[in-house]
């Protein structure tokens, strides 16, 4: 899928720098709603790069540092692009029809805005 390719090139180069951190003790419940929605929680004026209807990315910079904020149609759609991205390490922060990709300090902050869950992918090196 050409959208994801384009997608996951763009997140790869958010998430290829890891840093260390916590996690918020008590992070609020999980947010939903559209990508601007979702941007103006986590304090972030939104650059939209991919507009679609199965996809919706953005580039955020805020006080904390930048990540790609990404909207899904469906939890299928977000499952598999989280799947295919993961290969390319990162940290993910993720919700309902939602994601987040950045550096641990970024994702660790935003955590705290918008709930969700954390998870970590795994760098392969090699040829997909």
């Amino acid at each position: 899928m050409r959208v994801t390719r384009v997608v996951l090139a763009g997140a790869a180069v958010v998430a290829l720098v890891g840093g260390c951190g916590g996690s918020s003790p008590h992070p609020p419940a999980t947010a939903s709603g559209t990508l601007e929605q979702l941007a103006a929680r986590a304090a972030c004026k939104p650059v939209v790069s991919t507009d679609s209807a199965e996809l919706r990315q953005a580039n955020c910079t805020t006080k904390d540092g930048r990540y790609v904020l990404a909207t899904f149609a469906t939890d299928r759609g977000q499952r598999e692009w989280i799947n295919e991205a993961e290969d390319y390490g990162g940290v993910y922060l993720v919700g309902r029809k939602w994601v987040a990709v950045g550096e641990q300090p970024v994702v660790t902050a935003l955590h705290g805005r918008l709930g969700g869950s954390v998870e970590t992918g795994t760098m392969h090196s090699g040829h997909h």
